[in-house]
């Protein structure tokens, strides 16, 4: 198979695919076949698409994944997603998957697709996954970083990368306020409403907060986040920072589960996803004798992190 030369193809714009096949390469066999389950781990910088969910009339991340696939494939794909981000939202890790019934080899698969997606979406591999695998269904945590950029003057260079904010952040007070997030509590004081949900309950393992020079970083992990969460989280813990809620009535406000009480939600742009955890008693014992989850998410600290 021919190496692809990706130095020399001129990238298409967001949502847009190449229409140039002497960019593919020319000895994949596409032969149809049984279907296999394909997991892909990829990166995208979200700030012209909305959301990760196909939209009929949107311009998405997976609707411009699939239709990549689909051509490269020979056969129309539908991917799997590890979960939904909003419109503006960013991935540093995620994580989704498909079945094909082509012969392409999968660790063929990221440098194929990479050559027709625009430059704002990178696949970075690609294996055999157990039939069961599924990226949304297994994936039992995530974390979310949000960026600030502290500074009276903007950056142009963290338009639509980090949130800018004009003010010094007053971090002891929005800590001692993250850390009442941590645990398993209702959020719904800090959620849109927009997406059906069974519960409003989920468990934040940790919530961290970094300062980086004039970058300022917000870290939560949960077992899962509702609509919005992750980004009225930080606004509420602006709100902290200005003095407009006291740390400790982050308690209070939880129990009472109104959105209205709680701070703003946040522009997307300072938000990425960044960390993913997939559940070892997910697959069968023949499933994690074949190595997958080692070869695919384990982390080297045997946490299975993506």
């Amino acid at each position: 198979m021919a190496d692809i030369d990706n130095n020399q193809i001129a990238p298409p714009a967001a949502g847009e695919l190449s229409t140039d096949d002497s960019q593919l390469p020319t000895d994949i066999s596409c032969t149809l076949r049984y279907e296999r389950n394909i997991a892909v781990r990829l990166m995208f910088d979200g700030s012209k698409y909305h959301g990760w969910q196909v939209q009929k009339s949107e311009i998405t991340v997976a609707g411009t994944i699939e239709a990549a696939l689909s051509r490269l494939c020979g056969h129309t794909v539908k991917v799997h997603g590890c979960g939904r981000t909003d419109a503006g939202v960013h991935a540093e890790r995620y994580c989704f998957n498909f079945r094909t019934s082509s012969s392409i080899p999968p660790d063929r698969i990221p440098l194929a697709a990479n050559s027709l997606l625009p430059s704002d979406i990178a696949l970075q591999s690609a294996a055999f996954a157990p039939d069961v695998f599924d990226a949304n269904l297994s994936c039992i945590k995530k974390e979310y970083t949000y960026r600030i950029y502290c500074s009276k003057i903007r950056d142009p260079f963290y338009t639509n990368r980090a949130c800018f904010y004009p003010q010094k952040l007053n971090i002891d007070a929005m800590k001692r306020a993250a850390n009442h997030f941590v645990g398993t509590h209702d959020f719904a004081a800090v959620r849109s409403v927009g997406t059906k949900t069974k519960t409003t309950v989920r468990t934040v393992h940790w919530y961290e907060i970094e300062e980086k020079g004039p970058i300022t970083e917000l870290r939560v992990c949960a077992d899962g986040f509702l609509y919005n969460m992750a980004r009225a989280m930080v606004g509420t813990l602006l709100y902290v920072s200005e003095g407009k809620i006291i740390p400790d009535a982050l308690p209070r406000l939880l129990v009472q589960k109104n959105r209205r009480l709680t701070g703003p939600t946040a522009p997307p742009g300072g938000l990425y996803l960044t960390r993913l955890w997939h559940d070892d008693g997910y697959w069968s014992g023949d499933a994690l004798e074949s190595g997958f989850l080692k070869r695919f998410f384990t982390a080297g600290d045997g946490s299975h992190c993506q």
